[in-house]
């Protein structure tokens, strides 16, 4: 069963996407802030990541920057998914190994699905 880390702070989002997700047979853990994403990233091993970039304690670059550091999290799949246009975007986030930035007004939870798989697909 393919594992996928949500880390998002917004609780109705993130049951949301789990719900979506595990209806499509994934396995689904959450996280509702970076510190606690790392952590859970670390201890389930995720086969991709949700990201949010806007979140409490430590905000989504962050987190990135310390999985791409680990060696534990430096090649897993990471999709941003939040609500700041990619303009807006930390800068530093360029160079990290992103798979796709996806701005949740703007995509359906079933085709925030659809790219989760395209993105497996394509690391696979």
């Amino acid at each position: 069963m393919t594992k996928i880390a949500i880390i998002e702070d917004d609780p109705v989002i993130s049951q949301m996407y789990r719900m979506k997700f595990e209806a499509d047979g994934f396995d689904v853990q959450l996280a509702n802030n970076g510190i606690r994403g790392v952590a859970l990233v670390e201890d389930y091993s995720p086969d991709i990541i949700l990201l949010d970039l806007q979140m409490p304690e430590m905000t989504g670059d962050e987190v990135l920057h310390i999985l791409r550091k680990a060696p534990w999290g430096k090649d897993i799949p990471v999709i941003i998914l939040t609500n700041l246009g990619e303009e807006e975007a930390p800068k530093t986030i360029r160079g990290l190994g992103i798979d796709s930035y996806l701005v949740k007004a703007e995509l359906t939870p079933r085709q925030v699905v659809q790219r989760v798989k395209d993105a497996l697909e394509k690391s696979s």
